[in-house]
């Protein structure tokens, strides 16, 4: 799947020209292809992973992620700088893919506790399976949201709160 946003969001650049499709704000040639189902899916280690990175230049040692998963119960949760995120499990909500966005809510979170001194922060584009995420400063967001019309394709961090999760809508 990331594959294949990859090479549509790839073919989609080429397919627009300069002056119909400016959003040097954003820079989506540096947006990392996350899709919110992998990460509820023991895919929060991977996409660290590979963000991990991008992470470097504004972070001297990232921290770590313990991922813990239990087939049985199941049980999906991430560890990280002594906090517990659960993914899913029997006891939390999954009727409206609430692990969707739980995922990407501690991933983000995990990744912008790390870049409080720093003059960027990890911000979300779109969400679900389409979800990317991509290191911009205030300015480069305030240029975003003039720029993009519809509101659900502002960057944003992404946060705990059902059914949102920290989208603009």
């Amino acid at each position: 799947m990331r594959k294949i946003i990859g090479c549509l969001l790839a073919l989609l650049a080429l397919s627009l020209s300069p002056a119909s499709f400016s959003l040097p704000a954003i820079g989506y040639s540096k947006m990392v292809i996350l899709d919110a189902e992998d990460l509820a899916e023991t895919g929060i280690q991977d996409a660290y992973e590979k963000l991990k990175p991008q992470l470097k230049r504004y972070v001297k040692k990232p921290a770590q992620i313990i991922e813990s998963f239990n087939g049985n119960i199941p049980s999906y949760s991430v560890t990280s700088d002594g906090r517990t995120y659960d993914i899913y499990a029997p006891h939390l909500a999954d009727g409206r893919g609430e692990s969707w966005g739980r995922a990407t809510a501690a991933l983000f979170t995990i990744v912008t506790r790390q870049l409080k001194h720093a003059h960027v922060k990890f911000y979300a584009i779109n969400s679900g399976n389409d979800l990317g995420g991509v290191f911009l400063t205030k300015l480069q967001v305030a240029a975003a949201k003039k720029k993009l019309k519809r509101k659900t394709d502002w960057p944003y961090v992404p946060t705990m709160e059902d059914p949102w999760y920290g989208q603009y809508h």
